[in-house]
């Protein structure tokens, strides 16, 4: 029987998944998936955490629980520093193990490799290479393993480039034909925008009120660096950078007709680069902007009146 690894459908499984899931397939691991969110998944995550954790924070912790529940052998749970030079993940991301185990006790053990490509490229590399080896200890096979999560996430990225989100990407979804009466840019973190529970399916609802949709995942690497160089200085969140960069690239084309900026409350980096992508907009080409600001007592009735509203103002200005 093999042995089964557990991943959280949150935070970074919607950056990394198709990677994590072929590196420890290729070394025999079964790969156990957390269930989509429901609401007795956040309430469990609500329980877990302490109250200054954010959303997404809430949410990874109710999935562990139900992975916990699934009894798998272990949980992957990554203490992701750096994915790039001189850049950062959030503060949480590095302490998402000790906040697995102080906030959900009995977990199963928490493989918490360690990712920092901006101090060493080559310890990460070491540290992925002893990960592989707790499965199968023969070099070639880690290599062989590394091989194939490189080629899966090259796959999975290149969907996202071709319009998908990353759930569309996930989901086995074909890209949507560029089309609609507006084009809107919904900017967020992408477990935000990604988890049709929290989002309550924003992207898909945005679609059905006939806009095209695009996100920063389907922009390339260069149009986030020139949108982000039009900043005094560099941003040293990457998730911020890339939510701000592409903010600006699409500003800068004029190839948008409105704005959803989506951020979940208590994240205090969303609380700057939201607020200064907002001032940006309206004093440039005035593009209209819907800020949205989700956490756990959202009502979708609410969201829905304002996108609605939001995409008939846009409609209504085109016509104009």
């Amino acid at each position: 029987m093999s042995v089964k690894v557990g991943i959280p459908r949150a935070l970074l499984y919607y950056h990394y998944y198709p990677a994590w899931n072929a590196f420890f397939t290729a070394l025999g691991a079964e790969v156990v998936l957390s269930g989509e969110t429901t609401k007795t998944i956040l309430d469990n995550g609500v329980r877990a955490a302490v109250d200054e954790a954010c959303l997404p924070v809430k949410l990874y912790l109710g999935h562990l629980a139900d992975l916990h529940a699934k009894g798998v052998d272990f949980i992957f749970s990554p203490r992701v520093i750096s994915v790039e030079r001189k850049k950062y993940l959030c503060p949480k991301f590095l302490g998402l193990p000790e906040i697995a185990r102080f906030g959900l006790p009995g977990l199963p053990q928490v493989l918490d490799t360690e990712i920092n490509i901006n101090q060493s490229y080559e310890k990460t590399k070491r540290n992925i290479y002893r990960l592989a080896s707790r499965f199968n200890r023969r070099p070639w096979v880690a290599g062989k393993a590394i091989k194939r999560a490189k080629l899966a996430q090259e796959i999975y990225e290149s969907k996202l480039r071709c319009g998908a989100t990353p759930l569309d990407a996930l989901c086995g979804k074909d890209p949507p034909q560029a089309a609609g009466k507006a084009r809107i840019a919904v900017l967020g973190h992408a477990y935000n925008l990604n988890d049709p529970f929290i989002s309550m399916n924003l992207v898909d609802k945005l679609r059905d009120f006939g806009v095209e949709v695009v996100t920063a995942e389907m922009l390339r690497p260069q149009d986030i660096r020139r949108g982000a160089a039009c900043l005094q200085k560099e941003i040293f969140w990457t998730f911020g950078k890339e939510l701000m960069g592409a903010a600006f690239y699409l500003l800068e084309q004029g190839s948008i007709d409105g704005l959803v900026l989506v951020a979940s409350f208590g994240c205090g980096p969303d609380s700057l680069t939201c607020e200064l992508v907002e001032r940006h907009y309206k004093r440039g080409k005035k593009i209209p902007v819907l800020m949205l600001t989700l956490d756990e007592h959202t009502g979708e009735a609410g969201v829905v009146t304002r996108l609605e509203a939001f995409c008939d103002m846009l409609h209504w200005r085109k016509a104009q």
